[in-house]
C-alpha cells in the first residue's frame, strides 16, 4: 500500500516516522545497457519531495527495479531539501532560471489564482506548498531540466527582509504591505 501512495504522488498519512513529506514521481525512464550477454533493462526516475510548508528537493534514482529507483530518488531528494522564501501562498518576486536549455519564469499571483503551470514545474511548486503562482516554460520542455530549472529559480528567490538588509533600508520602506502579510501568515499558522 505504501508503494502505491508513493507512485501516485500522495503522502502516506498512516506513516508515523519522521515528518510527513509529499513525494511526487515526475518522470520514469526505462533505459537499456547492451552487453555481451544481451540487453540489461533498468529504470531512471525523477522525484520531487516537499513538505508543503516551503521546503523542497529533487532527486534522480537509478536501479533495476522501479521501487528501488523510487527509494533512491526519494533519498537523494530528501538530502537536497532546502527552504524556499514565500509570502503567504506565493513567491516574493518574479524570477527566471535556466538549466540546460530549459528556462522557467515564475511570477507571483494574487490569492485564489492557483498554480498556472504544467508538468515538472507544477509538481515542484505544489510539493513546495506554493498555491498561487504563474509559470511559463521557455526553451526545452525536458522534464528533468524543467525540474532543475524550477529548483534553480527557488534558490534565487530572496525574501523582502533579505533585500532590505542588502540595500541597508527599512523593510517597511521597501515593501509597505509586508507587515500585514506576515501578520496574516502568523494568524493562519495558529
Amino acid at each position: 500500500m505504501r508503494m502505491a501512495n508513493r507512485m501516485s504522488g500522495k503522502r502516506d498519512r498512516n506513516a508515523t516516522e519522521g515528518p510527513q513529506l509529499d513525494v511526487r514521481v515526475i518522470r520514469t525512464n526505462k533505459v537499456f545497457k547492451t552487453t555481451k550477454g544481451g540487453k540489461t533493462a533498468s529504470w531512471s526516475i525523477l522525484v520531487v519531495v516537499g513538505d508543503n510548508k516551503g521546503r523542497v528537493g529533487v532527486g534522480i534514482g537509478k536501479a533495476r527495479g522501479i521501487p528501488d529507483a523510487i527509494r533512491k530518488a526519494e533519498e537523494a531528494a530528501r538530502r537536497d531539501m532546502f527552504p524556499v522564501p514565500m509570502i503567504g501562498s506565493t513567491i516574493p518576486h518574479e524570477i527566471r532560471a535556466v538549466s540546460g536549455t530549459a528556462q522557467v519564469m515564475l511570477r507571483p499571483a494574487a490569492p485564489g489564482t492557483g498554480v498556472k503551470a504544467g508538468g515538472a514545474v507544477r509538481a515542484c511548486l505544489e510539493a513546495c506548498g506554493i498555491h498561487d503562482v504563474l509559470a511559463k516554460s521557455l526553451g526545452s520542455r525536458n522534464a528533468i531540466n524543467m525540474a532543475y530549472a524550477t529548483i534553480a529559480a527557488f534558490e534565487l528567490l530572496l525574501s523582502p527582509e533579505e533585500v532590505a538588509q542588502r540595500r541597508n533600508i527599512d523593510v517597511k520602506r521597501l515593501t509597505p504591505w509586508i507587515e500585514k502579510a506576515r501578520k496574516e501568515e502568523a494568524d493562519a499558522a495558529h
